[in-house]
């Protein structure tokens, strides 16, 4: 990969338009530490993509979050121009940020996920809310549909809430979901690699100082607590690692993404979600499992784009 010109893609439009600033800054510090030619590409700017296909690049770094970037938008653009990227293709990241998608695609490959249910808002709300309640529990998880980084996560104890919330949640993020809550650990297993050299990198442990692990207990220092290699048996730490190359694989994923799971008291393992795009910020998951599996920083990009630059993007 030495002397490759690279396009690093970063910011956007989405609601996680300052984790992206943040991650492709440290990505193009990097980049440069190991000499790469560097331009910096913005899409929320009008004249991004003239820009783009003007600059002679060799590959696009994908340090972008959120709607329109994660779901395969921005993949579909890249591929229209021949132009080769990092991460997952259309297909599997529009699966991926879909979760209801996604859920359904994890059930076949029978990997262990909370009990959900879609909302409709074209049907009656308080019927909705009293049978997510009855059929999943209290509290009950309310979340949007296509959002990342925990965003519009609400967490509620009592049905006139729930009634509440989920109207609230609807019209601001579009459709939403009621998720079974799940007492236990929450974890984070990133993955790393391509093909046969495809491998899970060590348990992340999170203890968020908040009720779960929120936009704010990811993204402000010290709100966190990161326990790696995560309080597991050797059983369970095996079970949930080939559980994450499992929910990989079964969506089409290449390059690397981050499978999030809850551990319940009895050991039981709960797929949440995966990124196809995780955060790169000095505060984000992946660079710390990297760390503890013995990847510098510098490496884990490096490694991201040339694996990066082995796949066939037509």
């Amino acid at each position: 990969m030495f002397g490759k010109r690279v396009a690093v893609l970063m910011g956007g439009k989405s609601a996680e338009r300052e984790v992206s600033l943040r991650s492709g800054a440290r990505v193009i510090g990097a980049l440069e530490a190991q000499e790469f030619a560097v331009v910096t590409i913005d899409p929320i700017d009008s004249d991004w993509l003239n820009r783009l296909l003007s600059a002679e690049i060799d590959i696009a770094f994908l340090a972008l979050h959120g709607k329109g970037y994660e779901d395969g938008t921005i993949q579909g653009v890249l591929e229209s121009f021949g132009i080769p990227y990092t991460g997952s293709g259309i297909l599997t990241s529009a699966i991926a940020m879909n979760k209801i998608m996604a859920k359904q695609i994890f059930e076949t490959a029978n990997i262990p996920m909370p009990k959900s249910f879609s909302f409709d808002p074209n049907q009656d709300t308080a019927t909705q809310c009293q049978t997510a309640a009855n059929q999943l529990g209290l509290p009950v998880v309310v979340k949007p549909k296509t959002e990342g980084s925990s965003i519009g996560i609400s967490m509620v104890d009592n049905v006139s809430n729930l009634q509440r919330i989920a109207t609230q949640t609807a019209k601001e993020f579009g459709e939403i979901f009621f998720e079974q809550h799940i007492s236990g650990m929450e974890i984070t297993v990133g993955l790393l690699g391509i093909g046969k050299e495809l491998r899970a990198l060590p348990v992340l442990e999170l203890v968020p100082k908040r009720d779960f692990y929120d936009y704010e207990a990811k993204y402000t220092a010290g709100m966190t607590e990161f326990i790696i290699p995560a309080r597991l048996s050797k059983t369970t730490t095996e079970l949930v690692q080939e559980i994450a190359l499992n929910v990989h694989r079964s969506i089409g994923c290449r390059g690397f993404s981050r499978v999030d799971m809850l551990v319940d008291e009895f050991g039981q393992p709960y797929v949440i979600e995966i990124n196809t795009l995780p955060g790169l910020t000095e505060l984000s998951d992946l660079p710390a499992q990297a760390k503890a599996a013995g990847i510098s920083y510098n490496q884990l990009i490096n490694q991201i784009l040339t694996d990066a630059a082995k796949i066939d993007h037509r």
